[in-house]
């Protein structure tokens, strides 16, 4: 997968990546068109890397018991899109083509719902630790993809989740290097 480009498939599905089918997830509104790519910062429990857990969330068998944290999540029901690991490998949960569970009350532009047309993207990761380049040169790849794909996603409808929820949410948050996963987008071999 190094240097390859991924494809997206009739029913929303990238090449190249897992599958775990996650049922959190529904249709989108009718006519709602995918016009943005969420970024987002993930780790269970916070800033701990490499384990199960957040697949193990989006699929709802999040194990409350393995950790006090789970206790005041166990209860909820999200999921996202894709999910890139540290190591790069990246996990897909829902197709692009319907609705993930993963940006809640949000606004970008002045359109509430950022789920109904939006598409997220997890990277394992917490708000102050630095990203691997792994995870910047998936994300890219990834990004170009989602962009041919919907063309109403353009390089700035690439935001984070402190964009649409601004003063609920901070992530990717300030480790991530925004310049970047610009550069990135717009340098084809990635």
């Amino acid at each position: 997968m190094e240097n390859s480009e991924f494809t997206i498939d009739a029913q929303g599905w990238l090449s190249l990546v897992k599958r775990m089918p996650s049922p959190n997830f529904n249709q989108r509104p009718t006519g709602a068109e995918i016009s943005l790519l969420v970024v987002h910062n993930i780790s269970l429990p916070p800033a701990q890397f490499r384990g199960e857990y957040v697949c193990d969330f989006f699929l709802n068998r999040l194990d409350c018991e393995a950790h006090p944290y789970f206790r005041e999540i166990g209860h909820l029901q999200v999921s996202s899109h894709l999910f890139i690991r540290r190591d790069g490998e990246v996990i897909q949960f829902v197709s692009l083509h319907d609705r993930a569970w993963h940006a809640g009350r949000s606004s970008w532009l002045g359109r509430d719902n950022c789920n109904d047309y939006s598409i997220g993207v997890e990277l394992e990761g917490a708000d102050d630790i630095p990203y691997e380049a792994i995870q910047y040169q998936r994300l890219a790849c990834i990004a170009r993809t989602i962009c041919r794909a919907f063309p109403l996603i353009t390089a700035d409808r690439v935001v984070g989740h402190s964009d649409i929820a601004p003063g609920r949410k901070t992530d990717p948050g300030p480790a991530f290097d925004w310049p970047k996963l610009r550069k990135l987008m717009s340098n084809e071999e990635g």
